[in-house]
C-alpha cells in the first residue's frame, strides 16, 4: 500500500490514495518464446512511477515478470479495496496490420467484480485501451498513454545546451513515449463499492500482458491534465525553494520569483526601457506553470538557515478552490479562466490600427505572450529569430495593429511602446468572462517624419526581411538595413539578398545588404548596394571568416565597390575592430560612423573611448556623419534601439537614394531616445559655416526632446564642452541658445543624455549625439598632430600585419592592398609636414 509520501500536515488537502496490487505473474510459459520473451524482458521492474502513478513490479532479475493472457485464457487478480480508477500497465503482443491505423479490434475484457456480487466489464481494444510494443509517429492511443511520461526542458539551461539537437530542444518539451507498456486508467463506474477482484480475459490470438496494477482513489481522471495555468507558490519568510515536483502532471516551468505589478509599476518613469535583471523580485513567491490532473500533489523542499522542510499541496484544490495550503505555504492559481480576444492598438489621433511592441502580465509579473509568441524568450546569439524581444527581465512581442490572442480573465497589466515619438503606455485593464475585444491606444508625442526626418537602423542581423519589417513598424522605423554576413562556416541572410528593396509597405522598407568583416582590419557595412552583393563578405580567417580564408580585399576596396553600386558605406560599431579606420577615413571611404555606445551618460559628460575616437578624426578635419544602429544579433536587442535620424532635402520623397544622400550630407543624429536639433548661425547639421575674419562668434541653438526625462544637453566644439544645460530632476525637453567664441576652424556637435538606462543586451544610457556642423575660418586648417600620430601608428600596424601574419591570396593582391595603406599614410604624413 502506498499513498505517495509521508502525508501533509493539513490532511484535508489530500484526498488522493494509491494502492499497488500484487499480480500473480505467470510468465514465461513453455509456449511463449522468441518475440514474446523479448518483449517481456524489456518491461520495467521494481518500484516505479509512471505519470505520477506508483507501481510495484517484478523485482530485478525475477521471472516471471508479466501476467500473460493467451487466447481463451483468463486470470483473476484479487483486490479487496475501493477505487475510482484501476490503473493498468499492460501491452498487446500483436500489431495492427499495415494500412490499418484505426484499430478498435476487441482483444479481450477486464471485468471488475465487487464484493456485493455485482460486476462491470470493460472491453480492451487495440489502440483504444492498449497498444502494441512500439508505435510509429501519429499512432498514439485514444484512451491510454505510453509509460514514458511527458517532460519539459529548460532550453536555456546549460544542461540542455550540451544536448544534441538544438532544434528539438527549442520545442521545450519531451513528448510522452510511444512504446509498451501502456498506462490505462479504467474508470470504475461504482467507486463507492469495494472491488473484490478483477477478471482479465484475452480473446485474441496474440496475448494480452499485464505488467502492473495500481488503484487510484481521488478526484478526476489521473491521466487527464487541466490546461496549463500559472500558480503562485508562497513560501515562509526567509525560506528558499529547492526541488519542486508535481506527481500527476507536469511542472511545465518554474518561472522564478514574482515581480509584483501595481501602482508603482504603472507610474514608473522607466516604462518602455525594460527592467534590469534581478530588480523587483519577490523571493518569497515563485511563479509556476503547471498542467496536472485534479488529484495531483505539488511537493516542494525548502530551506531556511539550517532548517529543511517538505511541503505537499493539492494542485486540484488550488485550481478549483483558488488556494491550497500546507502549514504556512500557499499554492494559489493565477487567473484560472482565459478568453480569446481581438486586440486593437490604435493611434489616438488618427484612430488607425498601428503595429507596436506589447507586454501583457498578471499582478505577479507572469508574462502572457500574445499567441504565436514566446513565453520564454531566448536572447542568446543566433538562437531566436521571431518577433519577440527581451529588455532585461521584461518580455515583449511585436504585433500588428490588430491581432487575436488569449488573455486571462481578471486583472491584466499592459505596456505598449512604439519607438521614440510615442508616449510609452502602462495600463491596468480588466478582462471580463466572455469578453471578445480589447481596445488599446498610443499617443503620438511628436511627428518628425512630417519634417522630412527618416528613422533607420543601420545594423540588423539574422531575422527574416518580413519579421524585420514588422519589428521596424512596431518600433517606428522607416528603414531597416538587414545585413547578411559570414561567421566562420555560418552564412546568415545570404539568400535574402536581392540587390533591391526587399520589403516595402506603409512607409517602412527593408533592404538586405552585407556586413563585410575582418577580425583585425575592421568591419564595414554595405547598405543599399544594387545588383550582386559585395564579396567576399569576410576575409582573413577566424574569428570572422573561416580557417584559411585569405586576405582578399581591404575595407577601402569593399567601400569602393559598394559606392559603385549606389550603396551607402557605414563603419559599424565604431571604432572596433580598430585598425583600418584611419586609412578609410583619411581616404574618405566611409559615409557614416555608427556611434551606438552611450555608457558614460547620466553620471557626467557623455564622453567615452568610442566618442573620443570619433573626435580624433573630426579634430583632424575629416568629415564623416554620425549614425545609429543596434548590431541586433539576438532577441535581447530591439530593432532601432539605437537609430539614425536623417533629414531629407525639402519636398524629396522617402526612398533609399534620398536617405543615403541625407546621411552623406551629415543631416543626422544617433539616438537611443532623445530627438535632437542643432543649428549654428541658422545652418543645420552637416552644413558648413564660413567666417570671414580670423576669429569671431557663432550663434548656437540646440534642443533635445524625449519620451523619458533627460538630464543634460551639451554642445561640444572640437571635443570640448562649450555650452550646456542641466536638469538634475530630468525634463522631457531641454534647450540652449548661446553665442560661442570661435578662434579657428572647428566643428560643433550637440549631445544629450539621461540618468536612465535602456535594457538592451548590453545596457546603455538614454542618450543622443548629432553629426557636426563645420565652421571654416580662413587660413586655419583643422588638424591635431598628436591624433595624426596615433592614426599613423594604426596604419603602420596594418602594414606590419599584412606583411607578417596575413593569409595572402597572392603576391599581386598583397601589393595592391598594401598600396592603399601606403597611400593613406603618405596623405597623412603630408598634412603633418605642412603643420
Amino acid at each position: 500500500m502506498s499513498n505517495g509520501g509521508d502525508g501533509p500536515a493539513d490532511a484535508e488537502e489530500m484526498s488522493v490514495r494509491f494502492e499497488t496490487i500484487d499480480l500473480a505473474y505467470n510468465f514465461p510459459q513453455p509456449d511463449a518464446e522468441g518475440r514474446a520473451a523479448e518483449l517481456a524482458g524489456r518491461m520495467p521492474r521494481g518500484s516505479r512511477r509512471f505519470w505520477g502513478i506508483p507501481y510495484e513490479l517484478a523485482s530485478e532479475g525475477a521471472t516471471p515478470n508479466v501476467l500473460r493472457l493467451s487466447e481463451g485464457t483468463e486470470q483473476t487478480v484479487r483486490v479487496g479495496a475501493a477505487a475510482t480508477h484501476l490503473c493498468f500497465l499492460h501491452y498487446w503482443e500483436g500489431k495492427l496490420p499495415e494500412g490499418d491505423d484505426a484499430g478498435g479490434q476487441p482483444l479481450g475484457e477486464y471485468e471488475v467484480r465487487y464484493a456485493d456480487g455485482e460486476s462491470e466489464s470493460v472491453p480492451i481494444r487495440c489502440r483504444f485501451e492498449v497498444g502494441w510494443d512500439s508505435h510509429q509517429w501519429g499512432q498514439a492511443l485514444y484512451a491510454a498513454v505510453g509509460h514514458e511520461e511527458m517532460t519539459t526542458l529548460d532550453f536555456m539551461s546549460q544542461e540542455a545546451r550540451r544536448s544534441p539537437g538544438w532544434g528539438g530542444i527549442q520545442c521545450d518539451t519531451g513528448s510522452s513515449g510511444m512504446s509498451a507498456p501502456w498506462v490505462f486508467a479504467l474508470i470504475n463506474p461504482r467507486p463507492e463499492r469495494e472491488i473484490a477482484s478483477v477478471l482479465l480475459r484475452c480473446d485474441d490470438e496474440e496475448a494480452l500482458c499485464v505488467v502492473g496494477l495500481t488503484l487510484y482513489e481521488g478526484p478526476g481522471h489521473p491521466l487527464r491534465h487541466a490546461a496549463r495555468r500559472y500558480f503562485k507558490l508562497g513560501l515562509p519568510e526567509g525560506a528558499k525553494a529547492g526541488a519542486i515536483d508535481v506527481d500527476l502532471g507536469v511542472l511545465v516551468r518554474d518561472a522564478g520569483p514574482a515581480r509584483a505589478r501595481g501602482d508603482q509599476w504603472l507610474e514608473a518613469v522607466e516604462a518602455g526601457l525594460g527592467v534590469p535583471a534581478g530588480e523587483g523580485l519577490d523571493e518569497s513567491c515563485r511563479l509556476l506553470e503547471i498542467s496536472a490532473a485534479d488529484g495531483a500533489t505539488l511537493t516542494v523542499d525548502t530551506q531556511r538557515g539550517n532548517e529543511e522542510q517538505t511541503y505537499r499541496l493539492s494542485v486540484g484544490k488550488a485550481l478549483h478552490e483558488g488556494v491550497a495550503t500546507d502549514r504556512n505555504v500557499r499554492l494559489e492559481v493565477v487567473h484560472p479562466e482565459r478568453t480569446w480576444l481581438e486586440v486593437t492598438i490604435r493611434d489616438e489621433d488618427t484612430g488607425q490600427p498601428i503595429p507596436a511592441r506589447v507586454h501583457f502580465s498578471g499582478p505577479n509579473g507572469e508574462y502572457y505572450a500574445p499567441y504565436g509568441h514566446h513565453t520564454v524568450i531566448n536572447d542568446n546569439w543566433f538562437e531566436d529569430y521571431g518577433a519577440d524581444v527581451k529588455l532585461g527581465q521584461m518580455d515583449f512581442a511585436y504585433v500588428q495593429g490588430k491581432f487575436r490572442t488569449k488573455l486571462p480573465v481578471g486583472e491584466v497589466y499592459v505596456e505598449i511602446n512604439k519607438g521614440f515619438e510615442y508616449e510609452p503606455v502602462r495600463r491596468r485593464v480588466r478582462i471580463e468572462p466572455g469578453q471578445r475585444e480589447l481596445a488599446l491606444s498610443l499617443k503620438r508625442l511628436t511627428d518628425w517624419r512630417s519634417d522630412g526626418w527618416i528613422t533607420a537602423d543601420t545594423h540588423v542581423h539574422f531575422i527574416s526581411p518580413q519579421t524585420a519589417w514588422l519589428q521596424g513598424q512596431a518600433e517606428g522605423l522607416n528603414l531597416i538595413n538587414l545585413l547578411a554576413s559570414q561567421w566562420g562556416r555560418l552564412y546568415t541572410n545570404f539568400g535574402d539578398i536581392t540587390g533591391k528593396v526587399g520589403v516595402e509597405d506603409d512607409d517602412t522598407m527593408v533592404w538586405v545588404g552585407t556586413e563585410n568583416r575582418h577580425h583585425i582590419l575592421g568591419h564595414i557595412s554595405m547598405l543599399g548596394a544594387h545588383g550582386q552583393p559585395v564579396l567576399p563578405m569576410c576575409a582573413g580567417g577566424p574569428g570572422e571568416a573561416y580557417v584559411g580564408d585569405p586576405e582578399e580585399r581591404t575595407l577601402a576596396e569593399w567601400a569602393d565597390e559598394c559606392r559603385s553600386k549606389e550603396g551607402v558605406v557605414i563603419r559599424p560599431h565604431f571604432p572596433q575592430p580598430n585598425l583600418e579606420n584611419p586609412v578609410d577615413i583619411v581616404l574618405g571611404k566611409f559615409d557614416g560612423l555608427e556611434i551606438r555606445y552611450f555608457p558614460g551618460a547620466g553620471s557626467g559628460p557623455l564622453d567615452d573611448y568610442n566618442l573620443r575616437e570619433y573626435y580624433r578624426y573630426l579634430n583632424c578635419g575629416y568629415r564623416v556623419a554620425c549614425v545609429g544602429g543596434t548590431d541586433k544579433m539576438s532577441a535581447g536587442m530591439p530593432v532601432g534601439g539605437v537609430r539614425t535620424y536623417a533629414q531629407l532635402e525639402p519636398d524629396r520623397p522617402f526612398n533609399f537614394e534620398n536617405w543615403g544622400e541625407a546621411v552623406r550630407a551629415g543631416r543626422t543624429f544617433s539616438t537611443s531616445g532623445p530627438l535632437m536639433d542643432l543649428k549654428v548661425d541658422g545652418r543645420p547639421m552637416g552644413a558648413e559655416v564660413r567666417l570671414t575674419g580670423g576669429r569671431g562668434t557663432v550663434e548656437v541653438e540646440a534642443s533635445a526632446e524625449c519620451a523619458w526625462p533627460i538630464s543634460q544637453l551639451e554642445v561640444v566644439m572640437n571635443g570640448k564642452v562649450v555650452a550646456q544645460v542641466t536638469e538634475g530632476a530630468g525634463a522631457k525637453s531641454l534647450r540652449l541658445h548661446e553665442k560661442v567664441e570661435v578662434k579657428g576652424s572647428c566643428w560643433l556637435a550637440a549631445r544629450a543624455s539621461s540618468a536612465l538606462h535602456v535594457q538592451h543586451a548590453w545596457p546603455i544610457f538614454v542618450a543622443a549625439h548629432t553629426s557636426p556642423i563645420y565652421v571654416v575660418v580662413p587660413d586655419s586648417d583643422l588638424f591635431n598632430p598628436s591624433d595624426a600620430t596615433y592614426m599613423l601608428t594604426l596604419i603602420d600596424g596594418g602594414l606590419t600585419y599584412l606583411d607578417t601574419l596575413s593569409v595572402r591570396y597572392d603576391e599581386q593582391r598583397h601589393r595592391e592592398m598594401k598600396a592603399i595603406y601606403q597611400h593613406a599614410r603618405d596623405h597623412l604624413l603630408g598634412r603633418m609636414h605642412s603643420h
